[in-house]
């Protein structure tokens, strides 16, 4: 969109930011272009803030020159929410990287956006407490992105996702007015719960500049085991066995067998990939509480057919048994050029039809996927592998791509759990919202950026 307002805006923005907050260079914005997507877009202009009064004198120019802004953290997003499409400023919010407090008596933390998840976490620690949200990317995403997309994570089973955390956020909107909703308090009916809008918004409605989120008991030991299934289906269909009798694990983590090949090429584990399909099971707790657990998912287990290849009765190796897991997207990417990571959630009990539908679309598409994800709560990522060079392949996988996500709302699914929507599942929203919940959707989005600068083209479908 380079125009004279481009111009203006920057020498607007040198009043009050350092000219190392702002960069025009074609370099600089080049890298500033993309997420973990292969979708591109290039930013006119990039400004790095520091502070919560950097970011309101952003918007506050943005807004009265009608210029998108497209926040940004840790560049992780696998929808393209981060990528600035429609040009602009990107907002980059890594800078915003303290830990402002951690309270034990309160259990709270109160961090920036631009703070990672893992940082989070270990400091957290160091009190005795525990974050529970853990995206796989969590060393280099921020809890600010965590925020945007309700990021989610193998403990989300059993602890629930990033929204299950939040208490209170700081917010700047167009025209950079800074507002604050919720606090350090567990309860709180005093008003409508507004910073939910924002939980989960993907930037379309305003910037997150502080988040308070409460903190747990750091749990006293956890335990694990891997299990080989000669058949996918059985392994679904143990999972839904231990959660039905009782027993709620940490983590519940699928891998089939392209998933585990791939990691054994990229690290030796030791994984069994002759099987179709790897769990991943682990809980938390005492330590007898844990023994005990992990004895029940093991008779639960056994009655189908699963193969226990490795049991860790300690934190120490609990973590170990879960590295391949987090070795799972950079093992992928290493398949074919590029890959798509779909993010669809089912019902539990819808798992086995949505793999079977997965792998019927992959054989017609011949597109290779693979599959692995949190099949605890329903939440699959199935993704898809290809050369973007090849025009004839991107049209079966877009095909493809869109074949799996409608095929997760007819078995009663979403077509996000965790990833969000970005800019690339708008094309089905209208399969999942009717038209009056599309058009509340957008008169919400108004109150809050009526000239449609905030993200603009992402989460919401073109009216």
């Amino acid at each position: 969109m380079k125009d004279r307002r481009i111009d203006e805006a920057v020498t607007r923005l040198r009043d009050r930011l350092r000219p190392d907050q702002i960069s025009v260079r074609l370099a600089e914005r080049l890298a500033y272009s993309y997420d973990a997507t292969w979708v591109e877009g290039l930013p006119d202009i990039v400004v790095h803030a520091e502070s919560t009064a950097d970011v309101a004198w952003v918007l506050r120019i943005a807004d009265e020159m009608e210029i998108p802004v497209t926040p940004r953290g840790g560049g992780t997003g696998l929808a393209g929410g981060a990528v600035p499409t429609t040009g602009g400023i990107c907002l980059n919010l890594a800078r915003m990287n303290r830990i402002l407090e951690i309270n034990p008596i309160d259990g709270i933390a109160i961090a920036q956006p631009g703070v990672t998840t893992y940082s989070l976490q270990k400091a957290a620690e160091s009190y005795g407490l525990f974050y529970p949200p853990d995206p796989a990317s969590l060393y280099m995403c921020t809890i600010g992105g965590n925020v945007a997309t309700n990021a989610g994570g193998p403990c989300c089973l059993k602890y629930g996702v990033t929204r299950d955390y939040v208490l209170g956020l700081e917010i700047v909107i167009p025209g950079g007015k800074i507002l604050r909703w919720g606090g350090r308090v567990m309860k709180d009916v005093s008003s409508y719960d507004l910073k939910q809008l924002f939980i989960g918004s993907e930037g379309t409605l305003g910037v997150i500049t502080e988040i308070t989120v409460r903190l747990l008991p750091k749990p006293p030991s956890i335990g694990g085991i891997a299990v080989a299934f000669e058949k996918i289906e059985s392994a679904c269909e143990a999972v839904t066995s231990i959660l039905s009798n009782g027993i709620l694990p940490l983590m519940a983590e699928l891998m089939d067998q392209k998933t585990m090949q791939a990691v054994e090429a990229f690290h030796p584990y030791g994984l069994p990939i002759e099987a179709e399909a790897l769990l991943l099971l682990a809980t938390d707790g005492k330590e007898e509480a844990v023994q005990t657990d992990l004895a029940r998912m093991i008779r639960v287990i056994d009655a189908f057919g699963g193969q226990v290849i490795r049991v860790a009765e300690d934190t120490e190796s609990a973590n170990q048994l879960w590295e391949p897991r987090r070795q799972v997207s950079p093992a992928i990417a290493r398949l074919a050029p590029h890959k798509l990571s779909e993010d669809i959630t089912v019902p539990r009990s819808q798992i086995p039809r949505m793999i079977q539908h997965i792998q019927r679309i992959s054989r017609e598409s011949n597109i290779p996927i693979v599959i692995y994800g949190h099949i605890g709560d329903g939440n699959l990522h199935p993704t898809l592998l290809f050369n973007r060079q090849n025009s004839e392949e991107m049209r079966r996988v877009a095909k493809a791509a869109l074949q799996i996500l409608q095929a997760a709302l007819d078995l009663g699914g979403t077509l996000s759990g965790e990833h969000g929507i970005g800019i690339l599942k708008l094309d089905l929203l209208p399969a999942a919202f009717s038209p009056a919940a599309i058009e509340k959707l957008w008169a919400i989005k108004l109150i809050f950026d009526p000239k449609n600068i905030m993200n603009p083209g992402k989460k919401l479908p073109i009216l």
